[in-house]
């Protein structure tokens, strides 16, 4: 069997973009209806809004890659990397490279994309990492697979280029990316490019690792430079739903050079993404509505506590709120935590569900 790079048309794709046609339509209705909203919020909740989608993305991207960062540890990094003043302690190091990475990436999406730019990214991603060398292609030559299963019985799905292909096959992927322009107006072009952009750069594999994380984040410059507007949406969540179909779909395109599965697959993952978003933006008005509704009738811990089960966003505070949850929250006694959540019920900021040691409480929306 070999694979897509040791095809004699390598770099050649072929597909047929009529696939994606209907889908172009939907996708346009949603950017243009997630647009006019985002417009219609004020500057505050419009950073705000924006801070979330970037948490999401850079703790789903690292989620995929089994690296687990708190949300907490994500947002300061975040801030911190915007300017933010209050942007708190960052105890995880490897937490900050995620989250620089992703403001490096949205605020640079309209920048000429180059290998010092993909290089530069990596060093921010992997500062801190001790097995790879930060912003440095893999060298040796051992070959890089992608391999599952347990040891003496691994299953190999993919063998990328040699080390020593890794220049050539990067200053080829950045001519190719160069040279494939796109009106900001044509929505299919842009998706299209997305797509193959993903596929390319995951098959060189250049880097002993972060090759995912940087992946994705080169899916989301190249729709927002092709946009010609930072998207809002995270990629990763909708992948993490579903990481088998996600793997699957890259191992079957990786082996052959008719791509229209992928460029399909792939579109619809950006379309999933961008509905996701207007649901989450959707919430975060929800969210302004309802403390401004219910911020005079809550004491200072149950605000901390109520802004903190928001934290999650559409997804939700899993689990609901606890009485031991909001001991931890907000510094207090356990019986004071009891009367606390007794009296959001009783004013139906949060709902009840559960009994005794199992109670626990969600908003009330």
């Amino acid at each position: 069997m070999k694979y897509n790079w040791q095809l004699p048309d390598w770099t050649k794709f072929k597909y047929n973009d009529a696939v994606i046609d209907v889908l172009c339509m939907d996708f346009a209705l949603e950017t243009g209806e997630l647009k006019g909203l985002v417009d219609s919020l004020s500057t505050e909740i419009q950073q705000e809004t924006i801070l979330q989608f970037m948490i999401s993305e850079a703790v789903k991207t690292s989620e995929i890659e089994g690296e687990f960062f708190s949300r907490q540890d994500v947002m300061s990094s975040i801030k911190k990397n915007l300017g933010f003043g209050d942007f708190g302690q960052i105890r995880d190091k490897n937490a900050q490279g995620i989250g620089k990475l992703m403001v490096t990436v949205r605020n640079s999406y309209a920048e000429k994309l180059t290998e010092s730019s993909i290089k530069q990214w990596h060093a921010i991603l992997m500062e801190y990492s001790k097995r790879v060398n930060p912003g440095e292609y893999r060298s040796g030559e051992e070959p890089m697979q992608i391999v599952s299963g347990s040891y003496g019985k691994e299953i190999i799905h993919f063998e990328a280029p040699p080390s020593s292909h890794v220049s050539v096959e990067m200053k080829n992927f950045i001519d190719w990316y160069t040279d494939f322009e796109v009106k900001p107006t044509d929505i299919k072009k842009a998706l299209v490019k997305t797509s193959i952009s993903h596929l390319y750069f995951e098959s060189i594999h250049p880097f002993e690792d972060g090759n995912g994380r940087i992946g994705r984040a080169l899916a989301e410059k190249c729709l927002s430079e092709s946009l010609n507007r930072p998207v809002l949406m995270s990629l990763s969540s909708t992948i993490e739903q579903n990481k088998k179909q996600y793997y699957e779909s890259l191992k079957q395109a990786q082996r052959t050079l008719e791509i229209t599965d992928w460029i399909l697959y792939f579109s619809t993952l950006v379309l999933e993404s961008q509905k996701n978003a207007k649901q989450n933006v959707l919430f975060t008005l929800g969210k302004t509505k309802f403390i401004d509704r219910f911020k005079n009738q809550m004491n200072e811990r149950q605000n901390k506590a109520v802004l903190k089960m928001f934290e999650n966003g559409f997804a939700g505070f899993e689990g609901g709120m606890t009485a031991l949850k909001y001991v931890s929250i907000t510094k207090t006694s356990r019986a004071t935590a009891t009367r606390d959540l007794q009296d959001l019920a009783e004013k139906s900021i949060l709902i009840p569900k559960g009994e005794g040691r199992s109670r626990s409480y969600d908003l009330h929306l």
